[in-house]
This record gives structure tokens, sequence and C-alpha cells, in this order.
């Protein structure tokens, strides 16, 4: 547990601490976990030194009362760098999956100096008020023109499904419904192990402190809902580099408008994967971001 302000992180370190240090930044809602350490190893035999964390109110990182103490999506960025600040890291490489790609390129925006490289996976615009696109779509409002790709039908249909639904009940519920989002975020050409993603469900739900306070993220982001600063990626120096599954069901289309608004970015298109990380695509995700880290000749130090 690291003391982040009035907040305690938890936080996971792997590899020798002298390596250069490689920031893991999982997306909204999400634990630190959805890393997986088969990932992790990659990065860590590339001679890496890794950390992945839990967001504030999700998994073992402190949970409190939102109307207690409510932020913005602007504090979660700000853990970011605190976390840096705790763990003595002045630079590191930022490698960002969904939302955490977002508070990637955030903190390349105005924190250039903390990162060295930027990797944005599964990610959307800094700026293109994804979760306003989301929201749309699952109410059925039309995208005004110039809006980012809304997501796939089986999201749409998935998410207004169980808004009309009975909410799931008890802990056995509750995980049903969350192998099924798994299910759908999966992609279609990868096998889906349910069984597998069964038992991640239920460490995760166990190593919760809440496991409820992850809706605080959704109350954080209505609190600022225009928090993302507009028209800055242009502005990015870090090396970057964008990936994007070729079944990507949330934010398809998002990865290239990262890469065409960055100057110099990269871009990876995955095939086969969706939103998720499944050990498929280790291999071909780590080499990529290894080969991307070593375009900073500082090597992140």
């Amino acid at each position: 547990m690291v003391q982040v302000g009035e907040i305690a992180l938890w936080a996971e370190e792997f590899g020798d601490p002298t390596d250069p240090p490689v920031l893991l930044v999982m997306g909204s809602m999400s634990q630190g976990l959805l890393w997986p350490e088969e990932f992790i190893g990659l990065l860590v035999a590339g001679g890496r030194r890794v950390i992945r964390y839990d967001h504030r109110d999700v998994g073992r990182s402190t949970s409190r009362d939102f109307a207690a103490h409510p932020y913005t999506w602007r504090a979660v960025k700000d853990d970011a760098v605190g976390l840096l600040d705790a763990l003595g890291i002045e630079r590191a490489h930022v490698v960002g999956h969904s939302a955490g790609g977002l508070l990637g390129q955030w903190l390349a925006v105005e924190h250039p100096e903390r990162v060295a490289t930027l990797t944005a996976i599964a990610s959307s615009p800094l700026g293109g008020r994804e979760g306003q696109v989301l929201m749309r779509a699952l109410t059925g409002e039309p995208q005004p023109a110039g809006s980012l790709p809304g997501p796939a039908p089986a999201f749409v249909e998935l998410f207004t499904k169980a808004a009309v639904s009975p909410p799931p009940e008890g802990q056995a519920g509750l995980i049903d419904f969350q192998v099924e989002v798994a299910r759908m975020l999966h992609g279609t050409v990868l096998p889906f192990d349910e069984d597998a993603q069964r038992r991640f469900e239920e460490l995760l739900w166990d190593r919760a402190a809440d496991p409820a306070a992850v809706g605080n993220h959704r109350l954080a982001w209505a609190a600022d809902p225009e928090h993302e600063p507009a028209g800055a990626l242009g502005g990015v120096r870090a090396p970057t580099l964008v990936v994007e599954g070729t079944e990507e069901p949330v934010k398809p289309g998002h990865g290239r408008l990262i890469a065409e608004a960055i100057p110099g970015a990269g871009f990876l298109a995955v095939e086969g994967m969706g939103h998720t990380l499944p050990p498929e695509v280790h291999e071909e995700l780590a080499g990529a971001i290894l080969r991307h880290i070593d375009r900073d000749p500082a090597g992140g130090v």
C-alpha cells in the first residue's frame, strides 16, 4: 500500500528496481490485476521494472463514500503522478489500457517531463468525450456530426438489456454478469475460456475492499464531464504507440484517431484482439511495447 495524499493505493512491482520503470495504468473501474502476469513477465524479461496498481475506489486501494469524499476524474489522473512521486520515479514509460490510455495521454500533455514514452491500448483520444458517446449510444440518442465512432452493436445490446432487466442478485449474479461482459469484450476471433474468466472474476471480487465502490468512477466522470482538455494531443512530444484490436467492441476506430492526432505516433492493429488482453496477444503486444520503449534514448530514467 502506497500513501498518495489522503488515500492509499495498492501497487505491485516486478523486475529489477534499477531497470527503466514502466507504469501500467488500467481503465476505469478496473483492478490492476487486469494486467496479466504473463504479459508483465515478458516486459520484465526485456529489462524493465514494471508497476501495476489499483485506482482509488478499486480493488485493495482506498474506497470511500463518494458523497462524503467527492472527486473528479482529474483526481484519478493525479493519483498516477502521486504514485510515481511516492515510489521515487521521476520519469516512466506509461502504458495505459482503455481509460488508462486516456489518462496516459493526459499525463503526457500536463506532465511531459514524467512520461518517457506513451503506449495507449484500446483507448480513445483525449478530448474526444468518449463517455458522452457511450451514453448516447446506450440511450439511443443520435451522435452529432464529428463525434467519435460509437461502440459495436454487441456492446449496446448487452448494456441496454442490463439497464431494463432486474439487477443481478448477490455475488453469484454479479459475477455471472461480469463473465458475460468479459465475453463480449473479448472479441470474436480468439477463444474465450469461460471457466478461467469466472475464477478470475471471483478473485477480483474477493480482493476488493468494496466491490460496489467502482461505481464512484462513474460519479467522478459525471461530476465534471468536460474534464478532458481538448485539442491538446498535437503538443504531445513523448514517443507514442497506439494499439487497437481488430475486434475492438467499445472504441472501434478510436486508436487511429489518437495516432493521427499525436505527431509521429505509431499504430499497431492486433488481429483478433477485442477490448481485453488475452494470452494469445501477450507476446506480440509485449514485443511491440519493448521495441517502442527502446525509442527513448534516456531509457526512461
